[in-house]
């Protein structure tokens, strides 16, 4: 079993044993989603890496609903949901500035120019972004990555 899920489940057996509902309910549901990752197709342990993509994915879920209940004047149920995000975020290693993102990415482009002897377009974007997610390994949401890619691709 990977760290990361151990700490988890340690974690939800405290939670439990704290009687505090929410953050259980969102640890249990993590679990849930992780259960799953690790039987869809053949069964396989899933390591740490690919349990921070499995709460990267979670994590993204929450928003984006939390966003839809904020539009639909549902903020009770929009709370709920950003509550869980707070929960599970704190299993996401440390994301980066914006600073640390504009660094990352302007090495990526430097590299892919230096292997192509020209700077990458927006054709390459897709090349770019591969380099720059493994490069950063969770520690920016891909929204904000892509938005950073395009940037400096057209700029």
């Amino acid at each position: 079993m990977s760290e990361l899920k151990a700490k988890i489940r340690a974690d939800l057996k405290d939670s439990m044993k704290a009687k505090d509902k929410e953050r259980t309910g969102a640890i249990r549901m993590l679990l849930s989603a992780l259960q799953e990752e690790e039987t869809k197709g053949a069964k396989h342990e899933l390591d740490d890496a690919a349990v921070l993509k499995v709460i990267a994915r979670e994590v993204k879920k929450r928003r984006d609903s939390a966003q839809v209940y904020a539009d639909n004047g549902r903020d009770d149920l929009a709370a709920v949901e950003l509550a869980e995000v707070e929960v599970l975020s704190g299993y996401q290693p440390e994301q980066l500035s914006d600073e640390e993102l504009e660094e990352l990415v302007n090495s990526v482009v430097g590299e892919i120019a230096a292997d192509a002897d020209a700077a990458p377009s927006m054709k390459q974007m897709g090349q770019v972004m591969k380099l720059a997610q493994s490069r950063a390994a969770g520690r920016v949401d891909g929204k904000r990555l892509s938005t950073a890619v395009k940037a400096t691709l057209q700029g």
